[in-house]
């Protein structure tokens, strides 16, 4: 997706989707480079701390990121392949300045969410409703980013100003005998912006497209890509608020407000979120088990496919159907993954975290499960097996065997793990394994949740230990 390109749109001049040709098209300045990455990744902090949970989720999803003078101004790229691509102009980024470059990443970021919570081609295709989004996104961005006008290039604003488009608004509704609403109205929700829009007579719609992202041929936008990118980001704000984090919080509860007049399919994803939560709703035809979906999405990080060269179906069909020849997406050499999970059974274990999980590994394809039970020793065992225990609790006896300074019955693990999840209670001295990124902590109820406030913190979420009403997790 790009930021706020206007007048004739030209062809990428490079496959957009492959990171070599996009890092050798025009090298720029290795100063100017060093530069632009500096705000970008100065503007990506400040949005972990303060001002978007949203933004600061979808860019960590983005896990390459390019100075490339194959884009004018800067890009989000869903591929078809299942991976995300945030591309920038290093001089863009540079003579923009900070405040410049969080604006661009974020009016990014959330046209992303637009077009996930807006699929229907009817409504993607309407200019108006372009021009709605725009408006939308860019007084929200305005809003929290605490700006009071747009990014200016060259003394120019570098998008669509929401004030100047609600004054043509007014002024054309005046001059037809209508009624025009107050700006805080017409703002309030994006299908407002729209519908009062569509009253006009002329609304300000520009002959060529805004943003190249939304024309066909633009920048590569997979649906698929961008829900499954965009449902984990609103999942991980979501846990977030949920554990206090007052920003996210605020942030999903403002963009659900702004979907709320959407159609039957906005309310399906927060209700598949469990988002009503936020606003003392609950579901009444299912359960959301939080723990569930944050370790899935966890996993699906940790354990995503390796670099390879993998066939882009619905591009290749595409490319077929146009009479072109199909291509491949490099992505690398790929392996095996490999897993270890390990329980503690000094405590409670509960039975249908077990069952769940021992299903959940057997549906991940190209994953190598290493199962431990332990208490103050480890002890390897086969799914279905009966596991011992109930002395002490040492996590550092796991993380001896897992990092391969221990035998247990004369064998080390000669494996180096992916990632390490481990259900306990959390009860008992604290250790820093060798790489705590790798490894994530399911904390029964009324355990401790140290790993979270461990130097340095680890991923770490709760389970319930009573087995769900419906007999096995939602």
């Amino acid at each position: 997706m790009a930021y706020g390109e206007r007048g004739r749109r030209r062809p990428p001049v490079v496959d957009l989707a492959d990171r070599r040709a996009l890092e050798r098209y025009r090298p720029a300045d290795p100063a100017v480079v060093g530069e632009a990455r500096r705000l970008k990744e100065a503007a990506l902090l400040d949005f972990g701390l303060t001002e978007s949970a949203v933004a600061s989720w979808l860019y960590a999803k983005c896990h390459h990121q390019i100075a490339t003078t194959a884009v004018d101004t800067a890009a989000v790229v869903a591929s078809g392949d299942g991976t995300c691509l945030l591309l920038f102009n290093p001089d863009f980024f540079v003579r923009l300045g900070l405040d410049g470059v969080k604006f661009v990443l974020f009016h990014e970021a959330r046209h992303l969410v637009h077009r996930h919570l807006y699929a229907e081609p009817e409504l993607r295709d309407d200019p108006v409703f372009e021009l709605a989004a725009e408006v939308s996104i860019n007084h929200v961005a305005l809003v929290r980013l605490g700006r009071t006008a747009l990014p200016t290039l060259n003394g120019r604003p570098t998008g669509i100003d929401p004030r100047e488009v609600y004054e043509a608004y007014r002024a054309d509704l005046t001059a037809h005998g209508l009624e025009p609403v107050p700006y805080e109205t017409f703002i309030a929700t994006d299908l407002r912006v729209h519908g009062e829009l569509k009253r006009m007579r002329h609304p300000p719609v520009p002959q060529r497209r805004l943003c190249v992202h939304l024309a066909e041929g633009g920048v590569p936008a997979d649906p698929e890509t961008v829900d499954a990118v965009v449902s984990s980001v609103l999942l991980n704000s979501l846990l977030a608020a949920r554990r206090g984090h007052a920003g996210a919080e605020r942030e999903l509860l403002d963009l659900m407000r702004r979907s709320e007049d959407g159609p039957a399919r906005i309310s399906r994803i927060w209700g598949n979120l469990g988002a009503g939560v936020l606003r003392g709703d609950t579901s009444r035809t299912r359960t959301v088990h939080w723990w569930q979906r944050w370790l899935v999405d966890v996993l699906g990080s940790k354990l995503r496919d390796g670099e390879r060269l993998v066939y882009p179906k619905k591009r290749g069909a595409l490319l077929a159907a146009l009479g072109q020849e199909p291509m491949l997406a490099r992505r690398g050499p790929v392996r095996e993954k490999v897993l270890v999970i390990a329980y503690d059974t000094s405590g409670s274990m509960p039975q249908h975290v077990v069952t769940w999980l021992t299903g959940l590994v057997g549906r991940i394809d190209g994953v190598e499960a290493h199962w431990l039970s332990f208490d103050t020793v480890v002890m390897p065992f086969a799914p279905g097996e009966r596991v011992y225990g109930g002395g002490g609790t040492s996590f550092q006896a796991v993380a001896d065997y897992v990092e391969g300074r221990t035998e247990v019955d004369g064998r080390r693990l000669d494996v180096r793990p992916d990632a390490v999840v481990i259900l306990t209670d959390g009860y008992a001295p604290a250790i820093t394994p060798a790489e705590p990124e790798k490894w994530i902590w399911l904390i029964t109820e009324g355990g401790s949740e140290w790993p979270e406030t461990h130097t340095p913190a680890m991923a770490c979420h709760r389970v319930p230990t009573e087995t769900p009403p419906s007999g096995r997790p939602g």
